[in-house]
């Protein structure tokens, strides 16, 4: 069956780091758009960065442009969110995602979540 599972998350102080992985099973993982996003309480949920599945092109929400960072690993099905320079309003739940393509896709899985908690 297709998964995708988050890890990582946890309670960190501002200024401070986290690096969010998320394991992908049951689909070909390398012809996959991989997305984090995000959802804080009373929030809609917020695209946080995209990458692509073949040149590796990425794409950042305006908030988090220049401390966060996604990358893949395709020998590994995993996408991962490096998290650098945290803020108290960077916490939420991180969520996964993948998607055949942009535009109309055929399959759009998601993982289950993992909590960022960023307080002093």
């Amino acid at each position: 069956q297709v998964q995708l599972v988050e890890s990582g998350g946890g309670l960190v102080q501002p200024g401070g780091s986290l690096r969010l992985s998320c394991a992908a099973s049951g689909f070909t993982f390398s012809n996959y758009i991989m997305r984090w996003y995000r959802q804080a309480p009373g929030k809609e949920r917020e695209l946080v960065a995209v990458i692509f599945s073949v040149n590796l092109s990425t794409n950042y929400a305006d908030s988090v442009k220049g401390r966060f960072t996604i990358s893949r690993d395709n020998s590994k099905n995993t996408v991962y969110l490096q998290m650098n320079s945290l803020k108290p309003e960077d916490t939420a739940v991180y969520y996964c995602n993948a998607a055949e393509r942009l535009l109309r896709p055929r399959n759009n899985y998601w993982g289950q979540g993992t909590q960022v908690t960023v307080s002093s």
